[in-house]
């Protein structure tokens, strides 16, 4: 059974603050609910962005999520 839309935001938060990685894909958070279909994980992702507890991160070619605080700055240290 897949899980509800607050215990998804939990599981999506989870990740993104324990992760190993600051940066992560959308599919990272596909783990959290394997039932869920990765649309609906998109939207919940989404819906924490407009929250303000996750933040997109951007490389230059791909756009990432990050746990709001836990990605690089992009003015900061880029190790010049």
């Amino acid at each position: 059974m897949a899980l509800s839309k607050d215990e998804l935001k939990e599981a999506i938060l989870k990740k993104a603050q324990t992760a190993p990685k600051p940066q992560l894909y959308i599919k990272d958070f596909y783990k959290c609910d394997p039932e869920s279909k990765p649309r609906v994980i998109k939207n919940v992702a989404n819906e924490l962005v407009r929250e303000g507890k996750l933040t997109f991160w951007s490389s230059g070619s791909t756009t990432m999520y990050a746990f709001k605080g836990r990605a690089k700055d992009e003015e900061g240290d880029k190790g010049i």
